[in-house]
């Protein structure tokens, strides 16, 4: 029986349309819909366990896999099936996790388990863009106590026109690459990578994806009440004691404020805060400890949070002392590390990052192969997060989502800035080795001084800063705070990265928290982080105003040049001989790439040695020389023979030719070393193909005066012999019988 489906169809606006139904496929999830673009489909399922876990926190797991029979084609690897997550099936975990997950309540602690599979690719949608959808749209058709329908939509511009979920075609020829999440009413989440734009700019590609974004709520609520909308199922609700808290908060608030309005260090401060709790915590009973200690916990940390909003929006101060568009206090060094191609440390109040440089060439450009992209990186950015920053121990168990997401948005805030000609692959990796704030700018600040550093020529510097915003909804007074400490980004309504040049931004991560934050307040914010920037911009400048001219003399040195593809072979060798040796006696690394276009070798020799690039050079100059017919060379005689001398040219050492002994001179030569010896450098001009001998010939006598009285000797045929018929020599005939 071919079960009942139901189905919603969503406009784009210019021929495209997206489909979500459901009824067909995973009917025992709680919730499952199929969203569909083209011939791109993503299959979503949600699961939420009825009994709670014994965990303060929601347990909300979000994976996003991408087949590789969706399009067509085989895992990589000696084991033939999908096994760890992708970085880039990573960052679009993180991009709907940071949506979805405000929206459940936050006493609701079951086991929740949001599952997207790319089950059919198609090379013209890009399906991270609708895989916000798709976790909503399921959402929406189970019985979870969440709050709202929301969505997820890219934006991009080409040609100054917006574009909602472009191709990964015209995103090529885009100037912007944001990602933005919404509610019908709220703007969530943005993040992205720019050209340069203005903050104005920014806001209006915000609303144009938001206006689209309300339209796919629309739909997916139209879905679930044609299904038959769930009631949102019963669970544990934490208790409330008014009276607890208010006691609490009388004991903390003040307390708190003090301690906050002191502007000491992070360590001081979180002693001080620590040790107000314990007050707090002795002044119940053993008894009372027991039975309300996750309360106690609970309302001491709203009176802690009450107290450090209130001090900013009463007196505009913040728990380190500073101001709200105050800056901490930097400090840079470059060519810190002596062995590295490029490094350089940043430091900003007690967040420090430390970057280094490699370069290298294609061979080490980062693979990228997932079903719905395949690709490489010529400059890609690792960041690490060791526990020592934070003054912690814990054990490392592998890089991060975390690390992954922040390395993604430092990459996105620099790779525009690279310079198109850049022979290199490029490697950054920040080392974060104390953080209080937003680390991932740190990297960026860091990454800019360490390729400059490299001798990288960036186009521009770029800078990043981390902003934060705290608001009351009731008197309306709201707070922008710049460079925010890391108990600021907690406490606070909205965190946002921003990035740029001192012409615009090139990338942005942007969370909101609130409900209803309007454009106006958005736009204060991006033009006093732009203020920021330029801050902070002008420290790295200060620092080192330029790239350095070269890279670094211990450092590759870069070298690259083009051969006809017919001489790849000859330059790579039988079995690689010719080209290893070569790498071998130069100290070099040479890497051949074909184009696939112009069939031609691009060579790219790598070594810190010039004389070795230069041989290397040579040797290619060698392999590939091709004399002109009719222009005379420079050889040298290399080998003595019966019948003439084998010369070489003196421009391309290794590429040998006959010279035979009728085009020494015009004389008679008996022999060879008469005219010529070992060792000698005369000039001879080329001729090119003889059609005689189907050979090469060049001829020193061409250059030569003829001597006097010199007669030519007639033809061969014309000498007659023994099949001329007209004269010399003739074999008698002979009847057969």
């Amino acid at each position: 029986m071919i079960p009942k489906t139901f189905k919603e169809v969503i406009d784009l606006g210019d021929g495209r349309e997206i489909s979500i139904e459901t009824g067909k496929l995973a009917k025992q999830a709680h919730g499952s819909v199929v969203v569909q673009s083209g011939r791109c489909m993503l299959l979503c399922t949600v699961v939420s366990n009825y009994k709670a876990s014994d965990v303060d926190f929601l347990p909300l797991t979000v994976d996003y896999r991408e087949k590789f029979a969706a399009s067509g084609r085989y895992p990589g690897g000696f084991f033939k099936r999908e096994a760890r997550p992708s970085d880039g099936e990573i960052l679009t975990m993180r991009l709907v996790d940071r949506v979805l997950r405000p929206l459940f309540p936050k006493d609701y602690h079951s086991e929740t388990q949001v599952m997207i599979q790319l089950m059919s690719h198609d090379e013209n949608v890009m399906p991270d863009a609708m895989a916000g959808l798709a976790a909503s749209a399921a959402i929406q058709l189970s019985d979870f106590p969440f709050e709202c329908a929301i969505s997820e939509v890219r934006v991009g511009r080409v040609d100054g026109q917006l574009i909602i979920n472009p191709t990964r075609e015209q995103l090529e020829n885009s100037d912007i690459d944001m990602v933005i999440g919404a509610s019908e009413d709220s703007v969530m989440m943005v993040e992205g990578e720019m050209g340069e734009i203005s903050e104005e700019e920014m806001v209006e590609a915000i609303k144009f994806a938001h206006e689209a974004i309300k339209v796919q709520c629309a739909a997916q609520i139209r879905l679930a009440e044609a299904v038959g909308k769930k009631e949102v199922r019963e669970y544990e609700v934490s208790a409330e004691e008014e009276e607890l808290e208010s006691r609490i908060r009388e004991m903390a608030y003040d307390k708190v404020y003090a301690v906050a309005k002191d502007g000491s260090a992070k360590h001081e401060r979180g002693a001080a805060f620590s040790e107000i709790k314990e007050e707090v915590k002795a002044s119940f009973s053993e008894e009372e400890q027991e039975e309300l200690g996750d309360l106690i916990s609970k309302y001491y940390s709203k009176a802690e949070k009450a107290a450090i909003r209130d001090l900013v929006l009463n007196e505009g101060l913040r728990l380190d002392g500073r101001k709200t568009d105050e800056i901490r206090p930097i400090w840079c060094e470059v060519d810190y590390l002596p062995s590295t191609h490029g490094s350089a440390i940043f430091t900003r109040g007690e967040t420090q990052a430390l970057a280094t440089v490699t370069l290298g060439t294609s061979r080490e450009a980062n693979q990228i192969d997932m079903p719905s992209y395949e690709g490489e990186e010529t400059f890609y950015l690792h960041y690490n997060f060791p526990p020592f920053s934070t003054g912690e121990a814990r054990p490392i168990r592998g890089t991060s989502r975390r690390e992954i997401g922040h390395g993604n948005l430092a990459q996105r805030a620099l790779k525009g800035m690279i310079p198109e000609d850049c022979p290199y692959t490029v490697r950054v990796v920040s080392e974060v080795l104390e953080s209080n704030g937003s680390s991932s700018m740190a990297t960026v600040c860091s990454g800019t001084m360490a390729l400059m550093d490299a001798g990288v020529q960036l186009k521009k510097p770029v800078s990043g800063i981390a902003m934060g915003l705290i608001t009351d909804t009731e008197t309306g007074k709201y707070a922008i705070l710049s460079d925010i400490l890391g108990d600021e980004d907690h406490l606070g309504d909205m965190d946002f990265k921003v990035t740029g040049t001192a012409d615009g931004i090139t990338a942005c991560q942007m969370d909101i928290k609130v409900k209803g934050l309007s454009y106006e307040i958005l736009v204060k914010a991006l033009n006093q982080a732009k203020e920021g920037r330029l801050h902070i911009l002008q420290k790295l400048v200060d620092a080192i105003p330029a790239p350095k001219p070269d890279v670094k003399p211990h450092a590759p040195k870069m070298v690259t040049t083009t051969i006809p593809g017919e001489y790849i072979g000859a330059l790579i060798g039988p079995g690689g001989k010719v080209i290893q040796e070569l790498q071998k006696e130069t100290k070099t690394t040479i890497v051949i790439n074909e184009d696939p276009v112009t069939e031609e070798g691009l060579v790219e020799i790598l070594g810190t040695d010039q004389a070795g690039i230069d041989a290397v050079l040579a040797k290619i100059d060698s392999i590939t020389f091709k004399p002109e017919v009719g222009s005379v060379y420079e050889v040298k005689v290399i080998k003595i023979l019966d019948f003439g001398a084998v010369v070489e040219y003196m421009d391309a050492p290794g590429n040998e030719i006959l010279l035979h002994v009728s085009e020494l001179a015009w004389e008679r030569t008996d022999k060879v070393t008469d005219v010529v010896n070992l060792g000698d450098v005369i000039d001879v001009k080329y001729f090119g193909m003889d059609p005689r001998t189907r050979k090469e010939k060049v001829s020193r006598k061409a250059l030569l005066s003829k001597p006097e009285g010199y007669k030519e000797r007639p033809p061969r045929s014309d000498r007659g012999g023994r099949n001329d018929r007209s004269g010399g020599s003739k074999r008698p005939f002979k009847k057969r019988d």
